[in-house]
C-alpha cells in the first residue's frame, strides 16, 4: 500500500503514529533472545494512546507537576505528606537529600517519604508493566534512606496525568531492600569528602 505524501508533514507523521517504521525497529527489537522490552516497544504504546511528548523540558515539566502529584498522592493513598526542602544527615553535615515528601508515624519520626518522578510517557508505561525503578535512580533512592535513619519505606511515585487510565501509580522500596548497599554508598560519600577538603586544603594553604 503506498501513500503519496511528503515527508516530515503532518499528514506523514500521522501516518507513522503507532507503527514500527525502519528507524523505529531497533528500539523494539531485543539484541538477544530473553532480554526484556527495550524502550521503544512503550514508545509505541504512547504512541497508540495518542500521547504527545511535546517540547517541554523534562524537568521544568517535573517541577510543575510535582505539587499536583503529591497532592493526589494523599488523596489516592490517604496519607499526610509534609513538604520538606532539604534534610541533612546527623553522621555528615556534607550529605544530605531533598526530599518531595515526607510522612511521619505516630510517635512524630519520618519513618516513609515521597519520591516524585513525571517521566516520558513510555517510561511511565515501562516502569508501571514491570514494576521496577529505572536503573539511573538507583542512587537517589538510596540516599534517601542514607540521609533520613528512620525511613523504612520509599514511595516511589509515577505521575502522567496524559495516561488517563493509570496516571499515578507507586513501586515501595522498604530498607530492607537496600540494606545491603547502604553502608557501602555512604562510604563512596564520606571518602569523596575527604578528598575534597584535602585537595582544597592543599590548593589553599
Amino acid at each position: 500500500q503506498i501513500f503519496t505524501v511528503e515527508q516530515n508533514s503532518d499528514e506523514w507523521l500521522e501516518l507513522r503514529r503507532g507503527k514500527i517504521t525502519g528507524s523505529k525497529l531497533s528500539g523494539i527489537t531485543p539484541k538477544k533472545r530473553g532480554d526484556g522490552k527495550k524502550i521503544g516497544f512503550y514508545e509505541l504504546m504512547a504512541e497508540r494512546l495518542a500521547i504527545e511528548e511535546g517540547v517541554e523540558d523534562p524537568m521544568e515539566r517535573g517541577h510543575r507537576l510535582e505539587e499536583e502529584a503529591v497532592e493526589l498522592f494523599e488523596k489516592t493513598f490517604e496519607k499526610k505528606v509534609e513538604r520538606i526542602g532539604f534534610c541533612v544527615s546527623d553522621l555528615n553535615p556534607s550529605i544530605a537529600l531533598s526530599p518531595d515528601g515526607l510522612i511521619k508515624d505516630a510517635d512524630g519520626k519520618y519513618t516513609e517519604a515521597v519520591e516524585v518522578k513525571c517521566l516520558s510517557a513510555a517510561r511511565h508505561l515501562e516502569a508501571y508493566f514491570e514494576q521496577k525503578l529505572p536503573d539511573d535512580y538507583e542512587e537517589q533512592v538510596l540516599q534517601y534512606f542514607i540521609v533520613n535513619e528512620d525511613l523504612e519505606t520509599l514511595h516511589f511515585t509515577f505521575y502522567d496525568p496524559r495516561i488517563a487510565a493509570k496516571p499515578m501509580f507507586k513501586i515501595e522500596v522498604h530498607r530492607k531492600d537496600v540494606e545491603g548497599k547502604l553502608q557501602e554508598f555512604l562510604s563512596y560519600q564520606v571518602v569523596a569528602l575527604e578528598e575534597v577538603d584535602a585537595l582544597l586544603e592543599k590548593l589553599l594553604f
